[in-house]
C-alpha cells in the first residue's frame, strides 16, 4: 500500500519563470561567455557529478555556512575555466543570481498534487536545492499543497546520497516501500530512490531535452511525459481510485 508521493522540485514541479528548463541548463555557459570565458559541457558535467551524492553536514549548520560553501564550489568552477581576478567574484555573483531566479510551476503541477491529496496520499518534496526551498514553493503556488519539504542544504547531503532520502521519509512518517518518488534526474530521482526501496517515476519532458534519448528503464521503473502521467502510473498500481 503506497501512502505518500515525493516530488523533486526543479524540472519536475517547477522551472525558471524567466527561462525554460533547457535554457536554464545552458545559463551557466551563457554567463561565462558573456564575461569572455568558455564553460565546456564536460567541465560543467564534471562539476555537478563531483557534488551530487555527497554528504556535507559541516556546511549545513546555518544558511550562511551553506552559502559560503556554494560560493567556494562556484569559484572552483571558474578556476577550471581559467577565470582570473577580478572576474571571479563577478562571475560567482552572476551565477548565484541565476540560481535565485523566480520560479513558476508547470501547468499540471498543482492539479496533479491536489488529485493525489484527494486520494489520501501524503506529499513531500525532496530537492538538491538551497536553504530557501519553501520560499520557491510558495512563489510557484505549491507550498500549501506540500506536507513535507526537504532540501539538501538543510539535510546535509545531496541526492542520491541515502541521507537526504532518510530525512524525507522520516519526516513523512512512512516506510520507503510505501512511497512513489517522482523526478526528472536519473540518478537522484530514479536510481537513488529505487536503491532505498521506493517506486520511481522518471519525468522526461521531450521539449526540454533537446533531442536527447532517455536512459533505458529497468524492471519496475516508470516514465511519464509530464506530471499528469503520474496519476496514470499510480492508478495502474492500484493506488488511486478512478473518478
Amino acid at each position: 500500500m503506497v501512502s505518500a508521493v515525493i516530488f523533486d522540485f526543479y524540472g519536475t514541479l517547477a522551472r525558471s519563470a524567466d527561462l525554460g528548463a533547457a535554457d536554464y541548463a545552458a545559463s551557466y555557459p551563457t554567463i561565462f561567455a558573456a564575461h569572455g570565458y568558455t564553460l565546456e559541457q564536460a567541465v560543467l558535467d564534471d562539476y555537478y557529478s563531483r557534488y551530487d551524492g555527497v554528504e556535507h553536514g559541516e556546511y549545513s549548520i546555518s544558511e550562511e555556512a551553506y552559502e559560503a560553501w556554494v560560493r567556494t564550489r562556484l569559484r572552483d568552477l571558474t578556476g577550471c575555466c581559467g577565470v582570473t581576478d577580478p572576474h571571479v567574484e563577478v562571475l560567482v555573483d552572476a551565477l548565484r543570481e541565476v540560481d535565485r531566479s523566480p520560479m513558476v510551476a508547470y501547468p499540471e503541477s498543482a492539479a496533479t498534487i491536489s488529485s493525489l491529496r484527494e486520494a489520501g496520499l501524503a506529499i513531500g518534496v525532496c530537492s538538491n536545492w538551497g536553504w530557501e526551498l519553501d520560499a520557491f514553493l510558495d512563489q510557484a503556488g505549491l507550498l500549501a499543497l506540500i506536507d513535507v519539504s526537504v532540501t539538501s542544504a538543510r539535510a546535509g547531503s545531496r541526492k542520491p546520497h541515502p541521507g537526504i532520502y532518510d530525512v524525507t521519509v522520516s519526516a513523512l512518517g512512512v516506510d520507503a516501500e510505501e512511497i512513489v518518488f517522482v523526478g526528472d534526474s536519473w540518478e537522484p530521482d530514479v536510481r537513488g530512490p529505487r536503491r532505498m526501496g521506493m517506486t520511481a517515476v522518471h519525468v522526461w519532458r521531450e521539449e526540454e531535452r533537446g533531442g536527447l534519448r532517455p536512459p533505458a528503464l529497468e524492471a519496475g521503473d516508470h516514465r511519464v511525459g509530464d506530471l499528469t502521467g503520474v496519476l496514470e502510473v499510480i492508478d495502474g498500481l492500484g493506488l488511486v481510485t478512478p473518478e
